[in-house]
């Protein structure tokens, strides 16, 4: 068992590792200029602005290995050309699962995580959503969304499968608000 005071010791050098670390990480954050929140409505990226993500141009996926196609860069990323993905698919996913509370969302790589939801009608389930928004174009494909789903059983959170009616619904929710967010920006331009 160890004395009081080195407990004590290891709090304080505890503390200040997480502190040193926080200011290490703060340090590359610093700017001159004030940049528009992406995630925050109508937030507008200037084109030519670099991404920022710290995970580099091609965000989660590309620190994965996973590399996006040809066909899925271009012009065609809608508003917001500094932004990583297509700022529609952007914001049709942060719209379709804005029921659920909301983990983490990085516009630059193109992913929304949510916390689990608990539906008020069903006590004993929840559910929790990752959307990956996968390129610049407004594309079928350019959209992956998986849904995780548990039950209560004697206590502990047991997985259940999720069909893949399911997911392909949401994904298609996603699309529709998309397309709908597009055509809402012709028409006011």
């Amino acid at each position: 068992m160890a004395n009081p005071m080195t407990r004590g010791l290891r709090s304080t050098l505890s503390s200040c590792l997480v502190l040193a670390l926080c200011l290490a990480s703060l340090a590359g954050c610093g700017s001159d200029a004030v940049k528009p929140n992406p995630t925050a409505p109508g937030a507008m990226v200037e084109p030519g602005q670099p991404a920022g993500s710290i995970l580099g141009d091609e965000g989660l996926l590309g620190a994965l290995g996973i590399t996006k196609g040809p066909n899925q860069e271009g012009a065609g990323g809608g508003p917001g050309g500094g932004v990583g993905v297509n700022a529609y698919l952007w914001r049709a996913a942060l719209d379709t699962l804005s029921f659920m509370p909301l983990s983490s969302a990085d516009p630059f790589g193109g992913v929304i995580i949510t916390d689990w939801y608990n539906p008020p009608q069903l006590p004993g389930e929840r559910y929790k959503a990752t959307a990956y928004i996968l390129g610049r174009s407004l594309r079928s494909d350019g959209v992956r969304v998986n849904i995780f789903h548990q039950v209560m059983q004697n206590g502990q959170w047991v997985d259940v499968p999720v069909s893949a009616s399911t997911v392909g619904e949401m994904e298609n929710k996603v699309l529709a608000r998309a397309r709908q967010l597009r055509e809402q920006s012709s028409i006011r331009s």
